[in-house]
Protein backbone atom coordinates (compact mmCIF):
# COMPACT_ATOMS: atom_id res chain seq x y z
CA UNK A 1 0.00 0.00 0.00
CA UNK A 2 1.29 3.43 -0.89
CA UNK A 3 -0.08 6.68 0.50
CA UNK A 4 1.15 9.91 -1.01
CA UNK A 5 0.21 13.54 -0.49
CA UNK A 6 2.15 16.21 -2.36
CA UNK A 7 3.74 19.23 -0.73
CA UNK A 8 1.63 21.66 -2.76
CA UNK A 9 -1.27 20.79 -0.44
CA UNK A 10 0.83 22.39 2.27
CA UNK A 11 2.44 25.32 0.50
CA UNK A 12 -0.02 26.56 -2.12
CA UNK A 13 -1.87 29.16 0.00
CA UNK A 14 -4.97 29.63 -2.15
CA UNK A 15 -7.74 28.15 -0.05
CA UNK A 16 -9.28 24.93 -1.30
CA UNK A 17 -7.29 22.43 -3.28
CA UNK A 18 -8.07 22.10 -6.97
CA UNK A 19 -10.02 18.90 -6.32
CA UNK A 20 -12.30 20.50 -3.76
CA UNK A 21 -15.69 22.01 -4.43
CA UNK A 22 -19.37 21.37 -3.82
CA UNK A 23 -20.08 19.98 -7.29
CA UNK A 24 -17.19 17.57 -7.72
CA UNK A 25 -17.91 13.84 -7.64
CA UNK A 26 -21.71 14.09 -7.39
CA UNK A 27 -24.28 11.93 -9.12
CA UNK A 28 -27.29 13.39 -10.95
CA UNK A 29 -30.78 12.71 -9.66
CA UNK A 30 -31.39 10.46 -12.64
CA UNK A 31 -28.11 8.66 -12.18
CA UNK A 32 -28.79 6.59 -9.07
CA UNK A 33 -27.26 3.15 -9.22
CA UNK A 34 -28.29 0.16 -7.15
CA UNK A 35 -27.26 0.72 -3.56
CA UNK A 36 -27.38 4.54 -3.75
CA UNK A 37 -29.58 6.42 -1.28
CA UNK A 38 -30.40 10.12 -1.08
CA UNK A 39 -30.27 11.51 2.44
CA UNK A 40 -33.17 13.87 3.20
CA UNK A 41 -32.55 17.59 2.84
CA UNK A 42 -28.98 17.49 1.56
CA UNK A 43 -29.38 17.19 -2.21
CA UNK A 44 -27.04 15.23 -4.44
CA UNK A 45 -24.19 15.55 -1.94
CA UNK A 46 -26.15 13.17 0.31
CA UNK A 47 -25.98 10.19 -2.03
CA UNK A 48 -24.80 7.16 -0.08
CA UNK A 49 -23.63 3.85 -1.51
CA UNK A 50 -23.33 0.66 0.52
CA UNK A 51 -20.85 -1.92 -0.74
CA UNK A 52 -21.31 -5.10 1.29
CA UNK A 53 -19.68 -8.42 0.47
CA UNK A 54 -18.56 -7.23 -2.95
CA UNK A 55 -15.31 -7.65 -4.82
CA UNK A 56 -14.22 -4.21 -6.01
CA UNK A 57 -10.59 -5.20 -6.70
CA UNK A 58 -8.97 -2.89 -9.24
CA UNK A 59 -11.63 -0.18 -8.83
CA UNK A 60 -10.65 3.44 -9.37
CA UNK A 61 -11.93 6.31 -7.24
CA UNK A 62 -11.07 9.80 -8.51
CA UNK A 63 -12.55 13.13 -7.38
CA UNK A 64 -14.67 11.17 -4.91
CA UNK A 65 -15.76 12.27 -1.43
CA UNK A 66 -15.60 9.53 1.20
CA UNK A 67 -15.81 11.83 4.22
CA UNK A 68 -17.10 9.93 7.28
CA UNK A 69 -17.22 6.69 5.30
CA UNK A 70 -16.93 3.44 7.24
CA UNK A 71 -14.71 0.52 6.26
CA UNK A 72 -14.97 -2.77 8.11
CA UNK A 73 -13.36 -6.09 7.21
CA UNK A 74 -11.95 -4.55 4.02
CA UNK A 75 -8.92 -5.85 2.10
CA UNK A 76 -6.78 -2.94 0.83
CA UNK A 77 -3.63 -4.89 -0.02
CA UNK A 78 -1.71 -3.22 -2.83
CA UNK A 79 -3.99 -0.15 -2.92
CA UNK A 80 -2.55 3.23 -3.89
CA UNK A 81 -3.72 6.54 -2.47
CA UNK A 82 -2.59 9.79 -4.10
CA UNK A 83 -3.70 13.34 -3.21
CA UNK A 84 -5.73 12.07 -0.28
CA UNK A 85 -6.79 13.93 2.84
CA UNK A 86 -6.77 11.48 5.74
CA UNK A 87 -7.25 14.06 8.50
CA UNK A 88 -9.17 12.64 11.46
CA UNK A 89 -9.04 9.06 10.15
CA UNK A 90 -9.17 6.28 12.74
CA UNK A 91 -7.74 2.85 11.90
CA UNK A 92 -8.18 0.04 14.40
CA UNK A 93 -7.47 -3.65 14.35
CA UNK A 94 -5.40 -3.20 11.18
CA UNK A 95 -2.52 -5.14 9.69
CA UNK A 96 -0.06 -2.49 8.50
CA UNK A 97 2.91 -4.12 6.80
CA UNK A 98 5.08 -3.04 3.86
CA UNK A 99 3.34 0.35 3.77
CA UNK A 100 4.95 3.47 2.30
CA UNK A 101 3.59 6.91 3.24
CA UNK A 102 4.83 10.29 2.06
CA UNK A 103 3.27 13.66 2.71
CA UNK A 104 2.49 16.05 5.54
CA UNK A 105 1.96 14.30 8.84
CA UNK A 106 0.71 15.92 12.03
CA UNK A 107 -0.34 14.22 15.27
CA UNK A 108 -0.16 10.68 13.90
CA UNK A 109 -0.45 8.14 16.69
CA UNK A 110 0.40 4.51 16.07
CA UNK A 111 -0.45 2.18 18.93
CA UNK A 112 -0.74 5.22 21.18
CA UNK A 113 2.62 6.77 20.18
CA UNK A 114 2.87 10.05 18.27
CA UNK A 115 5.41 9.09 15.61
CA UNK A 116 5.74 12.55 14.04
CA UNK A 117 8.61 13.75 16.29
CA UNK A 118 10.43 10.50 15.57
CA UNK A 119 10.04 10.88 11.82
CA UNK A 120 11.05 14.55 11.93
CA UNK A 121 14.16 13.77 13.98
CA UNK A 122 15.21 10.99 11.62
CA UNK A 123 14.70 13.12 8.50
CA UNK A 124 16.73 15.93 10.02
CA UNK A 125 19.44 13.43 10.95
CA UNK A 126 19.59 12.11 7.40
CA UNK A 127 19.41 15.56 5.84
CA UNK A 128 20.96 18.14 8.19
CA UNK A 129 20.04 21.00 5.83
CA UNK A 130 16.33 20.13 6.03
CA UNK A 131 15.72 21.89 9.35
CA UNK A 132 16.93 25.12 7.78
CA UNK A 133 14.15 25.11 5.17
CA UNK A 134 11.74 26.71 7.65
CA UNK A 135 13.64 29.88 8.58
CA UNK A 136 12.33 32.48 10.98
CA UNK A 137 14.06 35.60 9.65
CA UNK A 138 15.45 37.13 6.47
CA UNK A 139 18.98 35.91 7.16
CA UNK A 140 17.59 32.40 7.55
CA UNK A 141 15.90 32.58 4.14
CA UNK A 142 19.15 33.67 2.55
CA UNK A 143 21.03 30.87 4.27
CA UNK A 144 18.47 28.30 3.13
CA UNK A 145 18.75 29.43 -0.48
CA UNK A 146 22.54 29.35 -0.28
CA UNK A 147 22.19 25.67 0.67
CA UNK A 148 19.66 24.81 -2.02
CA UNK A 149 21.52 26.10 -5.06
CA UNK A 150 24.62 23.89 -4.71
CA UNK A 151 22.46 20.91 -3.77
CA UNK A 152 20.52 21.32 -6.99
CA UNK A 153 23.73 21.80 -8.93
CA UNK A 154 24.86 18.37 -7.80
CA UNK A 155 21.51 16.84 -8.75
CA UNK A 156 21.63 18.41 -12.21
CA UNK A 157 25.17 17.13 -12.75
CA UNK A 158 23.95 13.66 -11.80
CA UNK A 159 21.05 13.88 -14.23
CA UNK A 160 23.30 15.12 -17.03
CA UNK A 161 25.16 11.78 -16.97
CA UNK A 162 22.04 9.93 -18.12
CA UNK A 163 20.71 9.36 -21.60
CA UNK A 164 18.76 12.57 -22.39
CA UNK A 165 15.67 10.50 -23.20
CA UNK A 166 15.58 9.18 -19.64
CA UNK A 167 15.17 12.71 -18.36
CA UNK A 168 11.71 12.73 -19.96
CA UNK A 169 10.74 9.39 -18.40
CA UNK A 170 8.35 9.27 -15.47
CA UNK A 171 9.12 6.89 -12.62
CA UNK A 172 6.08 5.30 -11.00
CA UNK A 173 3.81 7.96 -12.48
CA UNK A 174 5.72 10.90 -10.96
CA UNK A 175 7.02 13.85 -12.95
CA UNK A 176 10.09 13.31 -15.10
CA UNK A 177 13.28 15.19 -14.25
CA UNK A 178 12.59 17.75 -16.98
CA UNK A 179 9.01 18.19 -15.81
CA UNK A 180 10.23 18.72 -12.26
CA UNK A 181 12.51 21.54 -13.35
CA UNK A 182 9.69 23.07 -15.41
CA UNK A 183 7.44 22.98 -12.37
CA UNK A 184 10.03 24.76 -10.24
CA UNK A 185 10.19 27.49 -12.88
CA UNK A 186 6.42 27.81 -12.49
CA UNK A 187 6.66 27.88 -8.68
CA UNK A 188 9.12 30.77 -8.81
CA UNK A 189 7.04 32.63 -11.39
CA UNK A 190 3.89 32.19 -9.30
CA UNK A 191 5.09 32.91 -5.78
CA UNK A 192 8.03 35.25 -6.34
CA UNK A 193 7.55 37.04 -9.66
CA UNK A 194 3.74 37.32 -9.50
CA UNK A 195 2.81 37.22 -5.81
CA UNK A 196 5.81 39.05 -4.31
CA UNK A 197 7.02 41.24 -7.19
CA UNK A 198 3.57 41.89 -8.63
CA UNK A 199 4.22 40.82 -12.24
CA UNK A 200 0.82 39.91 -13.70
CA UNK A 201 2.01 37.27 -16.18
CA UNK A 202 5.63 36.21 -15.62
CA UNK A 203 5.13 32.87 -17.36
CA UNK A 204 7.34 31.12 -19.87
CA UNK A 205 5.64 28.70 -22.29
CA UNK A 206 7.51 25.87 -20.56
CA UNK A 207 6.08 26.64 -17.12
CA UNK A 208 4.36 23.54 -15.72
CA UNK A 209 1.71 24.00 -13.01
CA UNK A 210 0.80 21.21 -10.62
CA UNK A 211 -1.63 18.72 -12.15
CA UNK A 212 -4.46 19.56 -9.78
CA UNK A 213 -4.52 23.25 -10.62
CA UNK A 214 -7.43 24.02 -12.96
CA UNK A 215 -6.60 25.54 -16.32
CA UNK A 216 -6.37 29.33 -16.09
CA UNK A 217 -6.41 31.51 -19.22
CA UNK A 218 -2.94 32.82 -19.90
CA UNK A 219 -1.14 30.34 -17.65
CA UNK A 220 0.68 27.76 -19.81
CA UNK A 221 0.44 24.02 -19.36
CA UNK A 222 2.08 22.26 -22.31
CA UNK A 223 2.22 18.61 -21.30
CA UNK A 224 3.51 17.58 -24.72
CA UNK A 225 6.61 19.80 -24.63
CA UNK A 226 9.94 17.96 -24.57
CA UNK A 227 12.62 20.61 -24.07
CA UNK A 228 16.22 19.63 -23.64
CA UNK A 229 17.92 19.80 -20.27
CA UNK A 230 19.97 22.77 -21.46
CA UNK A 231 16.81 24.68 -22.47
CA UNK A 232 15.23 24.19 -19.08
CA UNK A 233 18.42 25.02 -17.22
CA UNK A 234 18.50 28.44 -18.89
CA UNK A 235 15.06 29.14 -17.41
CA UNK A 236 16.08 27.72 -14.06
CA UNK A 237 19.17 29.91 -13.88
CA UNK A 238 17.07 32.99 -14.59
CA UNK A 239 14.50 32.11 -11.91
CA UNK A 240 17.15 31.21 -9.37
CA UNK A 241 18.73 34.62 -9.97
CA UNK A 242 15.32 36.22 -9.33
CA UNK A 243 14.98 34.47 -5.98
CA UNK A 244 18.55 35.34 -5.10
CA UNK A 245 17.91 39.02 -5.89
CA UNK A 246 14.69 39.15 -3.85
CA UNK A 247 16.29 37.47 -0.85
CA UNK A 248 19.37 39.68 -1.03
CA UNK A 249 17.24 42.76 -0.38
CA UNK A 250 14.81 41.12 2.03
CA UNK A 251 14.42 42.63 5.50
CA UNK A 252 12.71 41.17 8.53
CA UNK A 253 10.08 43.90 8.26
CA UNK A 254 9.30 42.96 4.66
CA UNK A 255 9.21 39.29 5.58
CA UNK A 256 6.55 40.00 8.19
CA UNK A 257 4.41 41.90 5.69
CA UNK A 258 1.87 40.96 3.02
CA UNK A 259 1.89 41.18 -0.75
CA UNK A 260 -0.27 43.58 -2.74
CA UNK A 261 -3.00 41.73 -4.69
CA UNK A 262 -2.33 41.45 -8.43
CA UNK A 263 -5.58 42.56 -10.09
CA UNK A 264 -5.04 40.68 -13.36
CA UNK A 265 -6.26 37.06 -13.46
CA UNK A 266 -3.65 34.36 -13.04
CA UNK A 267 -2.08 32.17 -10.41
CA UNK A 268 -2.08 32.66 -7.52
CA UNK A 269 -5.40 34.43 -7.32
CA UNK A 270 -5.76 38.17 -6.81
CA UNK A 271 -5.27 38.08 -3.06
CA UNK A 272 -2.85 39.39 -0.49
CA UNK A 273 -0.50 36.74 0.86
CA UNK A 274 1.98 36.72 3.70
CA UNK A 275 5.43 37.29 2.21
CA UNK A 276 6.83 34.65 4.54
CA UNK A 277 4.37 32.11 3.16
CA UNK A 278 5.18 32.88 -0.48
CA UNK A 279 8.92 32.61 -0.02
CA UNK A 280 8.54 29.60 2.26
CA UNK A 281 6.54 27.88 -0.46
CA UNK A 282 9.46 28.23 -2.84
CA UNK A 283 11.92 26.82 -0.30
CA UNK A 284 9.74 23.79 0.38
CA UNK A 285 9.11 23.19 -3.32
CA UNK A 286 12.82 23.33 -4.07
CA UNK A 287 13.70 21.03 -1.17
CA UNK A 288 11.01 18.41 -1.64
CA UNK A 289 11.22 18.18 -5.43
CA UNK A 290 14.95 17.66 -5.20
CA UNK A 291 14.33 14.74 -2.85
CA UNK A 292 11.87 13.27 -5.35
CA UNK A 293 14.33 13.86 -8.21
CA UNK A 294 17.19 12.14 -6.39
CA UNK A 295 14.92 9.19 -5.62
CA UNK A 296 13.86 8.80 -9.23
CA UNK A 297 17.34 9.35 -10.65
CA UNK A 298 18.49 6.34 -8.64
CA UNK A 299 15.85 4.25 -10.40
CA UNK A 300 16.79 5.60 -13.84
CA UNK A 301 20.47 4.93 -13.19
CA UNK A 302 19.71 1.27 -12.57
CA UNK A 303 18.18 0.80 -16.02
Amino acid sequence: MILARPWWWVVWPTGQSATAGPDRGRRTAAGFADGWTRLPGVGNAGLVADFIKQNLSGSRFEDVYLTDARFRDVDLKGARFNLVDLSGVTIRGALVADVEISGEIENVRINGVDVVPLVEAELNRRYPERAKMQPSDADGFRAAWDLLEPLWQGTVERAAQLDPELLHERVDGEWSFIETLRHLVFATDAWVSRAVLGEPAPWDPLDLPHDEMPDIPGVPRDLAARPSLDEVLVLRADRQATVRRVLAGLTDEQLAGHTAPVPEPGYPESESFAVRRCLGAVLIEEWEHRQYAERDLAVLESR
